[in-house]
């Protein structure tokens, strides 16, 4: 018997989904090109060898398993006939695990044990039981979740809300049209919240798929702000790597793109082009002037269609503070200190964003030449950083550390470097 490639492995595709991976993003787990996991899926080429267990463990699945997969996109030429197409043959049932969906509505804590009941039945049969309701209990938690992860950090909060995104892929299925596109916003706006969650631990790669299937959520929904929304986000990731370039193009086309907007996430997106300009060294005038911008879209956001929309926490201190983060890239680091001395003192924000802030206010110290100051503010989001594991502070505070080598040896800076070194070690 000779093996030819050809079908389409439709349990291959199902595996992918069910572990929350775009072809694009799961490509980039396995560094390939994007279009090798579609190639994989039409059946016209295989996993190389050394790739398969990586690839097994990304999407849950036996080793075994993965052959079994992989064995659907095969046909055998011989004399007797064909047998009929079907679904892939079974895994061994010791092999094989149930839905996770339903044990991952035990880990919701904003819900009721009658919401838990109502989810549990809801998930055995969603075309039948899948209603608006059912959206806004998953929303809730969602909320909830959002709310903790400003007190407990990402590693604490990142449990739930992956069980959030469980229910919703497997409630997205079968669910009847008039409620899977609402299912699937949420889902979108899950699961770009799982990609900051995953920024905030820097975890790029898982960053990366989380807002590869938060975006097809959003396209599949149509949902035209969200996918804007999107773009943003994956703006201020490039913020995260230094890459000025597509922090700026991202950014334009979030400006530009077909939808509309609220007037808070314009707000934020034409500051995000600011900071664009000045990481690409354009004057500062030009800088200015979609500050001022954005100062006015902010100013526009006065009446009840922002409210629980996208971006509705944004607020004046989140634009202060993120105009001085433009003032750093345009080289003026004396105001940008000023600015985040202002914004900290505010009630506003979270204990895990009052370390981070605290740590951009180290950083323009340092870079106003002010050591002694930087590091006793360093030493503050240190503290926090520790109780609210937010990698993002810590890189703060060693980009601080470079700028205050030549005084290093100066108690405050040593005392910094300390903390943040052993910070690093455990």
């Amino acid at each position: 018997m000779e093996w030819i490639m050809g079908g389409r492995r439709h349990g291959l595709i199902r595996a992918r989904k069910a572990a929350y991976y775009t072809q694009e993003s799961l490509a980039y787990e396995l560094n390939l090109n994007p279009g090798t996991v579609g190639d994989w899926e039409r059946g016209r080429s295989e996993p190389l060898p050394y790739k398969r267990p990586k690839l097994a463990k990304l999407l849950g699945v036996s080793r075994e398993q993965l052959e079994v997969l992989l064995r659907e996109g095969q046909d055998v030429t011989s004399a007797t006939p064909s047998p009929a197409p079907g679904p892939p043959p079974a895994a061994p049932a010791s092999n094989s695990s149930p839905d996770p969906a339903p044990s991952a509505v035990g880990r919701f804590t904003a819900l009721s044990a009658d919401d838990h009941a109502r989810l549990t039945v809801t998930l055995s049969d969603p075309r039948r039981y899948g209603d608006e309701q059912v959206v806004a209990l998953l929303g809730r938690q969602l909320e909830q979740s959002m709310h903790d992860d400003g007190l407990l950090g990402p590693a604490r909060t990142l449990p739930t809300v992956t069980a959030v995104l469980e229910v919703v892929a497997a409630l997205a299925r079968d669910a009847p049209p008039s409620v899977r596109r609402p299912l699937l916003s949420l889902g979108a706006r899950g699961a770009e919240f799982a990609g900051w969650l995953h920024r905030d631990s820097r975890d790029m790669p898982g960053a990366v798929r989380w807002y590869s299937q938060a975006t097809e959520w959003a396209q599949e929904a149509a949902d035209l702000p969200l996918q804007g929304y999107l773009l943003l986000k994956k703006s201020q990731m490039a913020y995260d790597q230094r890459d000025a370039v597509r922090l700026h193009a991202l950014a334009t086309a979030a400006h530009t793109g077909p939808w509309q907007l609220p007037a808070k996430v314009q707000a934020e997106v034409t500051q995000q082009v600011a900071r664009g300009l000045a990481m690409l060294g354009e004057p500062l005038a030009a800088v200015e002037r979609h500050l001022d911008q954005a100062h006015r879209w902010l100013g526009r956001a006065t009446d009840a269609s922002d409210s629980g929309s996208l971006s509705s926490h944004y607020s004046a201190t989140s634009l202060t503070l993120q105009t001085a983060s433009c003032y750093i890239e345009a080289g003026k680091p004396r105001q940008a200190a000023d600015l985040y001395e202002q914004a900290i003192r505010t009630p506003a924000l979270s204990h895990r964003d009052q370390g981070y802030f605290l740590a951009r206010h180290t950083v323009a110290l340092a870079l106003a030449g002010e050591p002694d100051d930087a590091a006793t503010q360093g030493l503050k989001a240190m503290a926090i950083a520790a109780t609210t594991q937010s990698q993002r502070t810590t890189r703060e505070l060693e980009r601080a550390l470079g700028t205050l080598t030549p005084w290093a040896s100066r108690p405050g800076p040593r005392a910094l470097g300390e903390a943040v070194r052993a910070a690093a070690s455990n």
